[in-house]
């Protein structure tokens, strides 16, 4: 998929129809930059292999480290949450972001939930 005008973000984002179902829009190598919406808590978890970024949009963003350790993101700010580290998105309200990760990041890392949402899925139009 290539938008010589460039991707709009915020219309990215408006496509988005639940929380939590993060939405592939673009790949840089190996990649893939997602937009998602979230509210509430995720679940614990680590992604092994490779390291997540989160930018936040709009809203705030609280990522639980372990050691009793908090992100707390706005927009406009991002964290890299490195491979191996358990972490805990939540969304006191909700919030938009865009995550970078690799193409074969796991949704929820080694924590397979009612909520996991296959990179299949998350590829949509995108293909």
């Amino acid at each position: 998929m290539t938008d010589i005008d460039g991707i709009d973000i915020a219309h990215e984002l408006g496509q988005v129809e639940a929380h939590w179902t993060p939405r592939v829009v673009g790949q840089v190598n190996d990649q893939y930059v997602k937009v998602a919406k979230l509210l509430g808590e995720l679940v614990w978890h680590a992604h092994d292999a490779e390291d997540e970024m989160f930018l936040v949009v709009s809203g705030r963003l609280r990522i639980q480290l372990p050691g009793d350790q908090e992100v707390v993101l706005g927009p406009g700010q991002f964290h890299v949450v490195p491979r191996g580290v358990q972490h805990n998105p939540i969304a006191d309200e909700e919030v938009q972001i865009v995550l970078i990760e690799t193409v074969t990041t796991a949704h929820t890392g080694d924590v397979v939930v009612e909520g996991t949402v296959p990179v299949e899925r998350q590829l949509g139009a995108f293909r």
